[in-house]
């Protein structure tokens, strides 16, 4: 029973792929003609032939979508039109950036969130838990690329004091790294409240008080270890939120990861580039 269950979800994880990869390829061949974005704008019609006899854009739709599922078997996601070289290899040149930023906007999400959620669930009904919730409304309410442009022009045109775009120092990663985990950790701050005023509200944390245990020592020996699960399972959840939401923000600060090459490639047509990251 459990080995068909396993079988079950590994198929259709196995179709949810082949489906996004397959949407992907059509959407991408619909959208124009890369021939027409890689070349100059008076590139003759010989050279634009040349270009797609040279990449199979010549064939049939069914033909090129056959050689690239034979293609991606075989561990080869194509080559990018601009570099010439692996898809692959181009990605993972910008993959550190990325995850640099990911892991930074995390701390920021546990470092806000958590604390944020414990302290309104402790102060429940007081002017601190109003405080907090109005705080995780606006960071839900507030999108990523309006809010650093915000702190653009705050930190980076107003005040000078931080760096705008690109990357090379912990000041250029801050704003990034804010910007990504504020909207997170406003969902972390509610889950982690939520669970922490059902575990108060536990007989086991009123025997707790009867017996005599300080307080500090409830709730961090009691209370928080019983309410950390949902709060470890929404952090999980949130972790593909802020990899998804980095293709904004690298974006909005010039952030040089996979996420700007993604739009980048989009806008050139460079079809490897789109359909490995995609992956």
């Amino acid at each position: 029973m459990n080995l068909a269950f396993l079988m079950t979800k590994l198929v259709r994880g196995l179709l949810t792929l082949l489906l996004a990869v397959t949407f992907v390829f059509i959407v991408l061949r619909a959208s124009g003609d890369p021939a027409q974005m890689m070349l100059a704008d008076d590139a003759s019609a010989d050279a634009i032939a040349a270009f797609r006899e040279r990449w199979g854009l010549d064939r049939s739709i069914f033909h090129q979508y056959l050689t690239y599922l034979a293609a991606i078997l075989q561990g080869d996601f194509g080559t990018s039109f601009r570099d010439g070289r692996p898809a692959l290899t181009v990605i993972a040149e910008r993959l550190p950036a990325t995850l640099e930023l990911g892991v930074s906007a995390l701390l920021i999400t546990l470092a806000l969130g958590i604390p944020a959620g414990i302290i309104a669930a402790l102060k429940h009904g007081s002017w601190v838990d109003q405080a907090t919730m109005s705080f995780t409304i606006l960071g839900h309410s507030i999108p990523n690329f309006f809010l650093g442009i915000l702190l653009i022009l705050l930190f980076s045109i107003t005040l000078r004091w931080l760096p705008s775009s690109g990357t090379g120092s912990f000041w250029h990663l801050l704003m990034p790294a804010i910007t990504l985990g504020t909207a997170a950790s406003a969902t972390v701050a509610r889950f982690t409240r939520s669970s922490m005023l059902n575990v108060l509200h536990q007989p086991f944390m009123r025997t707790a008080k009867a017996k005599g245990i300080p307080h500090r020592r409830r709730v961090i020996g009691h209370a928080l270890p019983n309410a950390a699960i949902p709060v470890v399972t929404v952090v999980g959840m949130r972790i593909g939120g802020l990899i998804g939401g980095a293709v904004t923000i690298e974006t909005v600060f010039a952030w040089p990861g996979v996420g700007l090459l993604l739009v980048n490639a989009v806008n050139q047509r460079d079809l490897a580039i789109v359909q490995g990251s995609s992956c």
